[in-house]
C-alpha cells in the first residue's frame, strides 16, 4: 500500500482506481482503528484515482468520522475533473476539505489551517 509517513502527525496515502482504492482504504482504516488518543492528521492523494463509486465515497466518509472523532484531520488532494464533478454531484464538495496537491495539504496540516 502507497502509505507514508510523512511525519509522526501526518500519513500520505496515494490512491488508485479500483481494486486498489478499497483495499487500501480498508488496510488504513484497519492501522488507525488500532491506535489509542489522537490519531495522525491524514492527506489522500488522488493522483491516480480517475473515477469513484458509492463504495469508495462511504469508505472516504468513514475514514473523514473515525479521524474527526480522534481530533485529526483529512485532506483530499489532487482531485482530477472527473472525480471532482462526483464530489460536487453528490454535495461532498463541502464535507471535506480538498487541496490542489500534495505540498499544500502538508502545508495547511502544519500550519493547522482548517480551512484547506
Amino acid at each position: 500500500m502507497p502509505l507514508n509517513e510523512w511525519s509522526e502527525s501526518i500519513l500520505v496515502l496515494e490512491l488508485n482506481d479500483e481494486p486498489v482504492f478499497s483495499e487500501d482504504m480498508d488496510t488504513i482504516m484497519r492501522r488507525l482503528s488500532g491506535k489509542i488518543g489522537k490519531l495522525p492528521d491524514v492527506v489522500v492523494n488522488f493522483q491516480g484515482v480517475t473515477r469513484l463509486n458509492s463504495s469508495n465515497l462511504a469508505q472516504l466518509l468513514r475514514l473523514r468520522k473515525h479521524l474527526l472523532t480522534h481530533g485529526s484531520h483529512l485532506s483530499l488532494c489532487t482531485i482530477s475533473d472527473s472525480v471532482w464533478s462526483i464530489f460536487i454531484t453528490t454535495g461532498l464538495d463541502k464535507m471535506f476539505q480538498f487541496t490542489e496537491d500534495i505540498s499544500t495539504s502538508l502545508a495547511s496540516l502544519q500550519i493547522g489551517d482548517d480551512s484547506a
